[in-house]
């Protein structure tokens, strides 16, 4: 059985957060709440919560042990881009995109 916890509009680069979504993937729950916890990243944070979030879920609605559960897939897809103006010479301006993250974490049972 699969349980699963969704982040949406985590203002944090797609980019950035697939780097640590990478580490955990296959891990057993306890042990990727372990390496987030010390991983020097603000990405891991964010992360850990959703990884947390997935496995509340699936001990209180499919009545799961906490022990058994492993991350099957941890993902992340862009979300919505906010655009910000930054001024350059002669008058011109360039555009700044500040990304945003939907992370999507899976937890099953072994």
């Amino acid at each position: 059985m699969e349980a699963k916890a969704i982040a949406r509009h985590v203002r944090i680069a797609p980019r950035k957060v697939r780097t640590i979504t990478a580490l955990i993937t296959g891990k057993a729950v306890d042990e990727a709440l372990a390496v987030l916890k010390f991983t020097p990243n603000r990405a891991a944070k964010a992360v850990a919560k959703v990884v947390a979030s997935a496995a509340a879920n699936a001990e209180h609605n499919l009545e799961l042990a906490r022990d058994a559960l492993r991350v099957r897939r941890a993902y992340v897809d862009s979300g919505p881009s906010q655009r910000r103006m930054h001024a350059r010479a002669r008058g011109r301006a360039d555009v700044i995109k500040k990304r945003s993250s939907h992370i999507t974490v899976i937890v099953a049972d072994e």
